[in-house]
């Protein structure tokens, strides 16, 4: 497997590597994601007071994700810092990929939210400080819900869901019923429709690690899914991910969007409501858990000034920076990573989603269960998930736009996935 030959790389790459040293740049890997493209301008200030110039490179998730895997596990060296989330954190600090992250005590590592750092952890160490954290939630507009004679309630059924996208529904007029994640990948319309299996009462996996995707609770959901988008999404759904939905959402396209809490920091449109995640009589699941963190790569000769780069910038005192930096303002803080953040009586009086967010982290559930024997809400917390996420991401795809069947996706999907499993000696 991929992962074994690169972790043997990678430990090589450690026991040479040098102890770190002044620098005076830093080349950081970032997801093109709203407050990751703030922050290349809040941390102006940070090259200014320090003489440490930053060098940014901002990539889709996917390629990101692909790229950031590559560099890291091989000691390519490309980068000093780079994002990573609670999928690859702990298996990467087990592995020894990524440098274990220690910090001043006015940090204040007890701040970071439970969730966030027992997912960038493993055994007790912080390999990765968090950004920005999120759940997924229901965006609503309801104007739209309330013009249509619907409601959305948290916590309701798919069905009811399905009954206020057909309502909302109006193509001729622009608007959607529902825009959801199309486009493959692990972690983009796997992250959501993951939720949509497990509130099936589904799961990646079987006791024994066996792939569970030929199961009847995948079949129900994948139908769901597709009838769903379908018939009640944007045109090329298949396409679509977070930012190309976040951009029809503000163009005022969307109905309803289910997706990252994090969104909510960017929804310009009047009249937003949220609910928590809906389910199909399986509430576990139904909302996941992910932080966009950052980490160092083991062996880098720039850790120390990576380190504290990133002390800085997962800090209270970013948060502050943001808040009252002329471009942005406290609805544009990063979220879902500190407690006190949601304490700051500046955020309270702009954040009208906080409520809703804070109640989906908290009641998201990583551990592993008698349903799902891994950890991980929307991904399984194993080095072989993002192969298996993966060739699944792109069967899903398939069924969405009509390429397969959903026998057809899922047959492959299964077949695929087990070919992995078995190459990995699970069975």
């Amino acid at each position: 497997m991929y992962f074994k030959k690169a972790l043997c790389i990678a430990s090589a790459v450690a026991l040479m590597a040098g102890a770190s040293h002044a620098t005076d740049s830093l080349t950081i890997a970032i997801v093109n994601n709203g407050h990751m493209i703030n922050m290349q301008t809040v941390a102006k200030a940070y090259t200014a007071e320090t003489g440490v110039e930053l060098n940014w490179v901002a990539l889709e998730e996917g390629v990101l994700r692909e790229q950031v895997t590559s560099d890291t596990a091989t000691g390519g060296g490309q980068y000093d810092i780079i994002n990573i989330g609670m999928q690859e954190a702990p298996i990467w600090g087990a592995a020894g990929w990524i440098e274990p992250l220690n910090f001043g005590s006015d940090y204040d590592v007890a701040d970071i939210l439970p969730a966030m750092r027992a997912g960038l952890s493993h055994n007790g160490t912080l390999y990765a400080a968090p950004f920005y954290g999120e759940s997924s939630m229901v965006m609503y507009r309801k104007d739209l819900a309330d013009a249509a004679g619907v409601t959305i309630n948290d916590h309701d059924s798919w069905s009811r869901v399905k009954e206020a996208a057909a309502a909302m529904h109006n193509p001729s007029a622009g608007v959607y019923g529902a825009c959801l994640r199309g486009k493959p990948g692990w972690g983009d319309n796997m992250a959501f429709i993951t939720t949509v299996v497990n509130s099936f009462g589904g799961s990646w996996f079987h006791a024994d690690m066996r792939p569970a995707l030929d199961t009847q609770m995948w079949k129900d959901a994948i139908n769901f899914y597709v009838d769903l988008l379908g018939n009640y999404g944007p045109p090329g759904s298949e396409g679509n991910s977070f930012n190309e939905i976040l951009a029809l959402y503000n163009e005022g396209k969307c109905g309803m969007w289910i997706d990252a809490t994090i969104a909510a920091s960017f929804l310009e449109v009047d009249g937003v409501a949220y609910a928590q995640s809906p389910n199909a009589g399986n509430a576990t699941g139904a909302n996941w858990l992910w932080a966009w963190a950052m980490a160092i790569p083991a062996g880098s000769p720039n850790a120390e000034a990576a380190s504290a780069f990133i002390e800085w910038a997962t800090s209270k005192d970013y948060v502050q920076a943001v808040g009252n930096h002329p471009d942005f303002g406290w609805g544009s803080v990063p979220t879902g990573q500190r407690a006190s953040t949601y304490a700051l009586p500046e955020f309270q009086a702009v954040a009208g989603f906080a409520a809703a967010e804070m109640a989906a982290i908290n009641s998201a559930a990583p551990a592993a269960s008698d349903l799902k024997p891994y950890v991980g809400v929307q991904f399984a917390a194993i080095p072989e998930f993002p192969e298996v996420g993966s060739a699944v991401a792109q069967e899903m795809a398939a069924a969405l736009s009509g390429a397969k069947s959903v026998d057809e996706a899922l047959a492959a999907a299964q077949g695929a996935a087990d070919a992995i499993m078995r190459e990995a000696g699970y069975y």
